[in-house]
């Protein structure tokens, strides 16, 4: 069904977090510097991932990807700081793809292990991973304004919108049975009392309500309104990692 594991959580935090960089620079419009922040944050990830899937609960193909995928996050990062005194609409934003492309095979055989059904396993695997990486590097974007004053809405809005589009298949992987639909009707028993269900529902249901809200607060034209879009994302970041995580752990049992 699914397994909450340190390791593969980092794999698809890291594996998300890259991928919406991509998503986010490959237009030339955000500074070098962000890129530098995510990049170095998702190798600490990706590396971690990989030194605790072999000491911990050792899976070859998962930490052999995990630290492929951080020696590729390495080489763009230092490419881009080569490239620093280029104009940023420069770097080749396809360069961010391939760390990414590669944890995707180390989430695939991460799916996989979690049991049956596999392609359920793989499916909640997989989505939870642009589900984490978006939403916290809306946060992060977010942040980058204090850095970046003058860099306009549209990279933020787009992010938060996309995080906004996999929320539902979020949602519907996690109901899907064996699902959070079975804790919630008493099918499987949660350890208390059908509370953790419930709680999952309150983060689901709040989480997309934060997405809805930030895209209304970024409507608005004073420079506060991203600081107050950045604080509400710090609240989805919360509420995403229940959404995942408590589901995991209950129907991990």
């Amino acid at each position: 069904m699914i397994k909450l594991d340190a390791a593969t959580v980092l794999l698809q935090w890291s594996t998300g977090g890259l991928f919406f960089l991509w998503f986010t620079t490959r237009r030339g419009a955000v500074s070098a510097g962000y890129g530098w922040l995510l990049r170095s944050i998702y190798l600490v990830f990706a590396a971690a991932a990989a030194g605790i899937g072999i000491r911990v609960d050792g899976l070859p193909l998962r930490d052999a990807t995990a630290i492929l995928m951080a020696f590729a996050t390495a080489a763009a990062l230092a490419l881009s700081i080569v490239r620093r005194r280029e104009d940023v609409a420069s770097f080749p934003a396809v360069v961010d793809l391939v760390a990414p492309s590669i944890g995707v095979v180390g989430l695939l055989a991460a799916g996989v292990h979690a049991g049956d059904p596999a392609l359920l396993s793989v499916v909640r695997t997989l989505v939870g991973a642009a589900f984490l990486g978006g939403v916290c590097d809306a946060m992060l974007l977010g942040h980058w304004y204090l850095v970046q004053p003058g860099l306009g809405r549209a990279p933020l809005l787009e992010l938060v919108r996309a995080v906004g589009v996999v929320w539902p298949f979020e949602v519907a992987a996690l109901l899907w049975p064996t699902g959070m639909v079975s804790v919630v009707n008493g099918s499987i028993d949660d350890g208390y009392a059908g509370l953790l269900g419930w709680f999952w529902i309150a983060c689901a249901v709040t989480t997309i309500a934060l997405v809805i809200v930030t895209r209304a607060a970024l409507r608005e034209k004073a420079y506060s309104a991203v600081m107050v879009a950045t604080g509400l994302l710090y609240l989805a970041i919360l509420t995403a990692f229940g959404t995942d995580l408590v589901a995991r752990a209950v129907l991990a049992r």
